[in-house]
């Protein structure tokens, strides 16, 4: 299977359940991705001082696109409309998280580069 097929499968929701599997997929990556841009940001700013802004500001814009594009994939191929249990709600939820953690992701990494500078 390659890996086109594989996500288009996996926003269906047909690799591990129902039609909502692939909207709670595309939430949990968009919300880790927040997660793991906060802290990143957290450490580029210096409030934190363990880990690596760096790697965690690659990680959240890697997790952000990943979850944007799933929920994307999701949205484009849900039948129905809200409120059918289909997870068009989680998708559409999943896209601003999925899109913030790429924005926090993407500002941890310009935070890192103009600190090494100074």
């Amino acid at each position: 299977m390659s890996a086109s097929a594989a996500l288009v499968a996996a926003a269906e929701g047909g690799i591990i359940g129902d039609g909502r599997t692939g909207a709670n997929l595309a939430l949990a990556v968009g919300a880790f991705g927040l997660a793991i841009g906060w802290l990143a940001l957290a450490l580029a700013n210096r409030r934190v001082s363990t880990g690596n802004a760096r790697a965690g500001g690659m990680a959240a814009l890697a997790m952000g696109a990943l979850g944007t594009v799933l929920a994307v994939l999701h949205l484009a191929t849900a039948s129905g409309g809200p409120g059918t249990g289909n997870g068009l709600v989680g998708a559409v939820v999943a896209v601003p998280l999925g899109l913030g953690a790429g924005f926090l992701g993407r500002r941890a990494l310009t935070r890192c580069r103009s600190g090494a500078t100074t």
